[in-house]
């Protein structure tokens, strides 16, 4: 199955399934849906729900 990829609508940072969020405890490889519906941005601490899956 292929790695997709989601951005912060709010502030343009993006989550990377394939790399993970390992600084954040958050495993290379771990799919958007896994990860807590309490997950903010890193960046401007958004939402999950401010997210959206782009191409890369």
């Amino acid at each position: 199955m292929e790695y997709k990829s989601y951005m912060c609508v709010i502030c343009g940072w993006i989550y990377e399934e394939e790399q993970g969020l390992p600084e954040e405890g958050i495993a290379p490889g771990t799919r958007w849906e896994d990860i807590p519906a309490n997950f903010v941005c890193p960046e401007c601490d958004a939402g999950k729900e401010d997210f959206e899956m782009i191409e890369i």
